[in-house]
């Protein structure tokens, strides 16, 4: 037994960090902008690689790309540098840059909370057409791949995901990491859940940017994680690897036996003139850590669905365009016009943009903790607002019947705006889309990973929305919430169930869904003039 099957780490980290009306106003916690992060991770002594620039955009409508089920290995699609200097750009590159008095902002081409960015993004591939084997780090601030290690290093990652077929397979990986303090600044020790909520915003874009191009990707929770995270040569106390990405498919396998892996002591600039250490990140990170290969062959495969039960209420089918029906605005298009709206003008969204952004953000998520693929870990609830033809109150999703279940009718736009924190946007807004998921059944059958697992989830379910809501020429925001607030607003379908144990987890079985991500969309109102 490990750290990662004593799930009450898991609840400690996860009680710990909820808000509540008490707890947001007894913090005592401001920010210091004098000591703000710095937002990129700057390696002061390697030359650059510059990337190239003049990209063509990927034509795929977006609205397709987002649900495109995932490709299979029919022929080898091994990506240039162009390619990837493409999906680097739709996941984690600059596409807006504003200045204010006191203030600086390189906006990304995916949302992150709080515009902190502290996702970075590695590579380590084999030979590809314009770019040697080795090991990269991505520099969003210039556009440009720095390489830590030189030589192919995939048998090392190989290894570390227990022999992963889509990995032994891929010609390159991308490996997600949070550097914490950038985060921490902000959100204190919450900022471990938004190391998911933030990689699996930048995932939804990565997915749709490789779907457009036709390059297999799958995500890859399961690795033993002192292995890759010795590869990268980070200090896990404030920085660790969060996911990896296989992009592309060969029928070759990489060389038997990695070059060796020793510490690489490389100059960063330093974030701010000092940190502030948060014992509970890296505890739960420690604690949801998988510590040889074995254990990651036993940890991924089948988990508990968070499809709901057949409907005991009045439903409401949906019918989502097909493609041909469906806006077609392109991927690129759509990430590089994406943001985080600020205000919702309230006005009523069609059925029809409802029923297609609940579609096509559910569609089956390649990764190695949803098996068989097109199952899910999560429950999307919905509070309505306004949308023509649909009564205002609370429902669920049904995936599969691709209905909603009415649980409550009523006029909630006071209770959602308590909800989110006791903002405006998600009263404003047309609906409010909430990620719940029932983490006693995920670390019963996970340990502390099924944590990881479902805020991972939930972050690429909202970066869907926000994708799938610019494609219908909307607006999306991301938000945060009163925790237990929102389980008992949805409740009693969201209420307690019966308490009990699964699989080799020790701990207390916690009872009632968790809220995971929530997503407020609607139609974005103009800034007022002054």
């Amino acid at each position: 037994m490990t750290d990662n099957w004593n799930v009450e780490a898991g609840w400690t980290y996860h009680d710990g960090t909820k808000h509540s009306r008490q707890s947001v106003r007894a913090s005592t916690h401001s920010l210091d902008f004098s000591n703000q992060p710095l937002p990129f991770k700057i390696y002061t002594t390697l030359e650059p690689i510059p990337l190239p620039r003049d990209l063509a955009p990927i034509p795929m409508p977006a609205l397709a790309a987002i649900a495109a089920p995932p490709s299979g290995p029919a022929v080898d699609r091994v990506p240039n540098l162009a390619v990837i200097a493409q999906i680097l750009h739709l996941s984690a590159g600059i596409t807006r840059h504003r200045q204010g008095e006191g203030w600086d902002v390189h906006f990304r081409a995916a949302a992150c909370t709080g515009a902190l960015y502290h996702i970075e993004l590695y590579l380590v591939c084999g030979d590809l057409p314009g770019l040697p084997a080795g090991l990269y780090h991505f520099g969003a601030h210039d556009f440009a791949l720095r390489r830590l290690r030189a030589g192919d290093y995939r048998a090392a990652l190989l290894g570390a995901t227990a022999g992963q077929p889509s990995v032994a397979h891929a010609p390159a990986v991308i490996i997600c990491t949070s550097t914490y303090w950038r985060n921490a600044w902000k959100y204190q020790a919450r900022a471990y859940r938004h190391s998911f909520w933030d990689s699996g915003t930048l995932l939804a874009n990565l997915l749709a940017a490789a779907a457009g191009q036709a390059l297999p990707a799958r995500i890859v929770l399961g690795f033993v994680d002192a292995t890759v995270n010795g590869l990268l040569d980070v200090d896990t106390d404030r920085e660790a690897s969060l996911a990896l990405v296989p992009l592309g498919w060969t029928e070759g396998r990489p060389p038997a036996g990695a070059p060796p892996v020793g510490p690489l002591s490389l100059e960063t600039m330093p974030l701010s003139r000092f940190e502030v250490d948060y014992p509970a990140i890296w505890a739960m990170h420690a604690a949801s850590s998988l510590s040889s290969a074995e254990e990651v062959a036993a940890w991924r495969g089948t988990g508990p669905s968070g499809d709901p039960p057949t409907a005991a209420g009045r439903t409401v089918g949906l019918h989502p365009p097909g493609e041909a029906e469906a806006p077609a605005d392109s991927v690129t298009d759509v990430i590089v016009r994406r943001g985080s709206s600020r205000r919702f003008a309230r006005k009523p969204l069609t059925v029809t943009q409802l029923a297609t952004m609940l579609d096509r953000a559910t569609r089956g998520i390649p990764a190695d903790f949803l098996e068989p693929p097109g199952t899910t870990l999560i429950t999307p609830y919905v509070i309505v607002h306004a949308v023509e033809g649909l009564a205002p109150g609370a429902y669920v999703f049904h995936r599969a019947e691709g209905a909603l279940e009415l649980l409550r009718e009523g006029d909630f736009r006071n209770e959602a705006g308590y909800l989110g924190l006791e903002q405006d946007l998600p009263a404003q807004a047309s609906v409010n889309v909430y990620c719940l998921a029932d983490l006693g059944a995920i670390l019963a059958r996970f340990g502390n990973r099924g944590y990881r697992a479902a805020q991972l989830e939930g972050g690429i379910i909202g970066g869907k929305l926000y994708l799938a809501a610019y494609a219908e020429r909307l607006g999306a925001t991301g938000l945060t919430f009163y925790d237990d607030d929102v389980t008992a607003f949805f409740s009693p379908h969201a209420a307690p169930k019966e308490s009990g144990t699964h699989g080799g987890a020790v701990g207390t079985r916690r009872t009632g869904k968790s809220v995971m991500f929530l997503t407020a969309l609607g139609h974005p109102a103009r800034r007022r003039a002054r």
